[in-house]
């Protein structure tokens, strides 16, 4: 395969992507995940209804599940091995979608990269996109792929540790950005995740993902500048996103790169930790 460049936008076109589903050096990846409370089977949508030759990335099975936490970023050998058995290599022009449009193929995109893949694009308009343009869809199972080599390198930059969000936090060294829903920020509903506190971390700005995407899509610069500077996001300052799973805040990530703010670390363990650890702080109302 040609030697890869990392593309100059996030997103790839329906159109572009029509284009390419024949192409080699490209490979689609249905990444789906849902909230619980949404009573939706992303593996059972993908065996339904999906793009031709896309493969399905479960993002609770390629996890690391030693921690006792939700999807976490999974280790260097078991990433390598998932993707590489899926007809993944590094060197692939990599396009991610979901069936909500917008919601964890971001966090898809971001293990890729974060694993160093060189090219990783999003659908723009995801699944719903691509149905309501009538475009091409296959059920079961795609034919398995011959097995590739995925040369997975760790960028220890793109992830944030407990450590780390108490440090910025304290010293104020990068701004701490939560994903969540406002009304779970402010502890004014219970978490859907038995076990964790309401509220939020002390010193953190609440930047809902569901204000940054509409329709499955991004909102357009200027109203994502709005919420920055309503979150009193600066393009000099380093930003950590955390959320209550580690899912959403690779939206605000996506978000701010889409800006030109890129590098944002995410707090892989988010809420899920925060939230469930008594000898940790929270605070509640704005």
């Amino acid at each position: 395969m040609p030697i890869l460049s990392a593309p100059s936008s996030p997103f790839v076109t329906t159109a572009w992507l029509a284009e390419h589903l024949d192409d080699p050096t490209v490979i689609v990846v249905d990444g789906s995940w849902y909230l619980p409370t949404l009573n939706r089977n992303p593996r059972a949508e993908y065996n339904a209804a999906h793009i031709p030759g896309a493969v399905f990335f479960d993002v609770d099975a390629i996890a690391d599940h030693s921690t006792g936490l939700p999807h976490m970023l999974p280790t260097l050998d078991m990433f390598t091995a998932a993707v590489s058995a899926l007809g993944i290599s590094d060197q692939h022009h990599i396009v991610v979608y979901d069936g909500s449009g917008l919601f964890s193929a971001p966090r898809v995109r971001w293990t890729f990269r974060t694993f160093g893949a060189k090219a990783v694009s999003l659908l723009e308009g995801g699944l719903p996109q691509w149905k309501a343009e009538n475009r091409p869809l296959v059920a079961g199972e795609s034919s398995p792929k011959p097995a590739a080599t995925f040369n997975a390198v760790l960028d220890p930059k793109a992830v944030a540790t407990l450590a780390d969000v108490r440090a910025a936090l304290d010293d104020g060294s990068a701004l701490v950005v939560d994903a969540r829903p406002g009304e779970r920020f402010r502890a004014e509903v219970s978490e859907p995740r038995p076990g964790l506190r309401s509220g939020h971390m002390p010193g953190s700005s609440n930047l809902p993902f569901d204000k940054l995407v509409v329709n499955g899509r991004l909102q357009p610069p200027e109203v994502l500048q709005d919420l920055f500077d309503e979150t009193g996001v600066e393009p000099s300052e380093p930003v950590i996103a955390t959320c209550g799973s580690g899912l959403s805040a690779a939206i605000v990530a996506l978000a701010l790169e889409s800006a030109g703010h890129d590098g944002t670390r995410i707090y892989d363990a988010s809420w899920a930790e925060w939230g469930a650890r008594d000898d940790l702080p929270v605070l509640t109302g704005r």
